[in-house]
């Protein structure tokens, strides 16, 4: 104690020194919005470079499981490709045909990789944030998916970061389908387990087992069809009855996330035109 003592009293000086500084400081960026502001824009530049550098070095150390895993993944894709264009082949006499589909839908999409940099599980609300921003032609509404499956939704953007809105977030409302079915509703969080979540709103008359696959609709310019959702693992009647509520083992592993891509659809422009076109004709007519 008279150690600590004497400590303060020799050198009070530049403990007083650091109070005042921290107090001025406080009072400069929390009273004066101009400087407010221009501390909170370097902050999240700061933070977001952290993050990136941390993202970094786990990635390095990670580098030969995720490359092992992207091998067997191409393999077996790869594997599935030839197995349904000979299939096709077998049943229409037309091995171009399935090419050129797929080919015309591709062309609507474009896709920007990105890294995680920063990521979280335990929250109701969780953000990822990834490394790719305005800079990169990300805007907020686009989709986000990775090798196994879906991830999210682009929420805010600055130039060189954008945060997404992941499906572990309970705001988070993302149209689907199971496969092979054509039954549609929509994917929803609740918290808990990062694992699992829940399709709502699948038709009474609807026909599926446990065990079938869920993935996009398409419905949406956000996703194109065909991104993996998840897996069938209960089915439930929903609160009032008329629908189900399906509880589904999600194909992503947020908890593993770190490559990712943004999915940039061409024609959402054009879409939103028509879209808003087709209202405003609506609102004219029944004002008539």
């Amino acid at each position: 104690m008279r150690n600590l003592l004497e400590f303060l009293t020799k050198y009070y000086h530049w403990l007083l020194f650091v109070v005042l500084e921290v107090a001025s400081a406080v009072l400069l960026f929390g009273y004066n919005n101009y400087q407010g502001s221009v501390w909170v824009s370097s902050a999240n530049a700061v933070t977001g470079k952290i993050y990136e550098w941390h993202s970094a070095v786990e990635s390095f150390f990670s580098l030969i499981q995720v490359n092992e895993e992207l091998t067997l993944r191409n393999f077996y894709l790869e594997r599935q490709v030839n197995q349904l264009s000979r299939l096709y082949t077998e049943a229409t006499g037309d091995s171009m045909a399935t090419d050129k589909g797929e080919l015309r839908m591709l062309r609507q999409y474009t896709l920007v990789p990105a890294k995680v940099v920063s990521n979280s599980l335990e929250k109701e609300d969780n953000l990822i944030t990834i490394n790719r921003g305005k800079a990169d032609g990300i805007e907020p509404d686009m989709g986000v998916a990775c090798g196994t499956g879906i991830v999210g939704v682009t929420y805010l953007v600055s130039d060189h970061y954008t945060v997404v809105l992941p499906v572990l977030n309970t705001k988070s409302r993302i149209s689907c389908a199971i496969r092979g079915r054509g039954y549609f509703g929509y994917l929803h969080w609740q918290g808990g387990d990062p694992g699992t979540a829940f399709v709502e709103d699948i038709p009474r008359h609807a026909r599926f087992k446990r065990g079938d696959w869920v993935e996009t609709n398409g419905y949406s310019s956000i996703f194109p069809p065909g991104v993996l959702v998840g897996k069938i693992l209960q089915v439930y009647n929903s609160r009032d009855g008329l629908s189900y509520r399906l509880k589904v083992q999600l194909t992503t592993d947020f908890g593993r996330l770190r490559d990712v891509c943004v999915i940039n659809d061409k024609s959402i422009a054009e879409k939103a035109k028509l879209i808003g076109a087709a209202r405003d004709s609506m609102q004219n007519t029944i004002r008539r």
